[in-house]
């Protein structure tokens, strides 16, 4: 064997375990396996799960608040504004260095796979296309990188995004991305739905939209989207992202919406980090908080993740290490989750979940499958979001990034 992890704690199971892994596969799982490995590891009852899954992030406008001017409202609308005139002065060496930094964070954070969104537009066309491809190509040895072709400025009142997003899918994107809400109508809603829809067809694509991002509780183009999934038959393709609105529809309603997407069986992504700091804004006391309804969602049986978004961009400008750790404790409070059994599907959200969002192939901890995992310095997933332990990260079979704190209380 090339490698064994020995008493290991797992998920769900008593008592220490051993993981043998052969060509990048993880080949036994049992107690006291006595075959000796080329490397071994002893775990000395750390938890071991999967690696984490990131399944919404934008790695293209990651780090620029570094460079640009504060967004001084907050607001998503003037972060956009933000974004306009950095755009204008991409380069790829510039999106690769600031790319390559994340995906660094990221592994060293236990995460080997990611979906990024990125921009798609007349204003930067298909230089951030390009520089992402070849970043997913230059660490290619460290992660499974997706990339989504994201019209922000919207399709239908940006002429020429529609022609660019197709080019995009033949450079190399693997998902179509979308933002109805941002067109002008609920007509523009539709056009732009169609559209991705379109695409996504033409090139056999997933679809991954941000979905009423806002505040509004007239922003109804969630609906629209799970209704056009069933129409098209798109079952287990469309992941709606962000979907604030859904928080600020009257119960009633929202519940009605709900029921659709369950129908869809549509996926979706909560981003609680940039949407707390984003939503709300023009709010009085009571502030809104800012994200969708996850307890409601899951209950309703909906697959439904949490991603880091943003970091240290316009949107979220002063946060963000790309540790899901971190935006689980997030989630967990902004969203309530605090009962053992809710903390248990927490960190099912950047495992299981989210691999299941992005469809990722030969995931899990089993035998057969990728031998990508992470060996926590804890027992429980609990103890992981509060402390988030050190950490030894395996992707294939092969040890990636190893944590090591030292902590020393000096006695008086």
């Amino acid at each position: 064997m090339d490698l064994i992890v020995r008493k290991a704690t797992l998920r769900g199971k008593k008592g220490a375990w051993d993981i043998a892994v052969d060509n990048g596969k993880i080949a036994k799982i049992a107690k006291g396996i006595r075959t000796k490995g080329k490397k071994e590891i002893k775990a000395e009852g750390k938890l071991v799960t999967p690696t984490f899954v990131d399944p919404h992030v934008h790695l293209d406008k990651a780090l620029i608040s570094e460079v640009v001017r504060p967004n001084i409202s907050g607001t998503l609308t003037e972060a956009i504004e933000i974004i306009w005139k950095k755009k204008h002065r991409y380069t790829t060496k510039d999106i690769i260095d600031r790319a390559g930094r994340v995906i660094e964070w990221a592994v060293m954070n236990g995460t080997t796979a990611l979906r990024t969104h990125v921009d798609v537009d007349t204003i930067v066309k298909l230089k951030a296309v390009k520089g992402l491809l070849e970043v997913r190509e230059m660490y290619k040895d460290l992660v499974d990188l997706q990339i989504v072709a994201f019209p922000q400025e919207g399709i239908i009142q940006d002429p020429g995004t529609e022609k660019l997003m197709e080019q995009a899918m033949e450079l190399g994107c693997d998902v179509v991305g979308g933002m109805p809400y941002n067109e002008r109508t609920p007509d523009e809603w539709r056009k732009h739905i169609d559209v991705a829809f379109r695409i996504a067809k033409q090139f056999d694509a997933d679809i991954d939209m941000h979905v009423d991002e806002t505040d509004d509780p007239g922003a109804r183009s969630l609906a629209i989207l799970a209704q056009r999934t069933i129409e098209e038959g798109y079952f287990g393709r469309v992941t709606a992202g962000h979907t604030c609105a859904l928080s600020a529809y009257p119960d009633p309603y929202a519940a009605k919406v709900i029921g659709i997407v369950q129908e869809a069986k549509m996926n979706m992504i909560t981003n609680p980090a940039t949407n707390l700091m984003l939503q709300g804004r023009y709010d009085k006391q009571p502030y809104r908080r800012g994200i969708t309804r996850v307890k409601e969602l899951m209950a309703a049986g909906i697959n439904v993740c949490y991603g880091q978004d943003c970091l240290k961009d316009t949107f979220y400008p002063t946060f963000g290490q790309a540790d899901l750790l971190e935006v689980g404790l997030i989630t967990a409070h902004a969203a309530h989750l605090s009962q053992p059994s809710e903390v248990e599907k927490l960190y099912d959200m950047p495992t299981e979940r989210a691999a299941q969002t992005i469809r990722l192939a030969n995931y899990g901890l089993a035998k057969g499958k990728d031998a990508s995992f992470n060996i926590l310095d804890c027992k429980t997933v609990q103890e992981a979001f509060r402390v988030r332990p050190d950490r030894i990260v395996i992707r294939k079979g092969k040890v990636l990034a190893e944590t090591k704190t030292t902590k020393k209380l000096m006695k008086r």
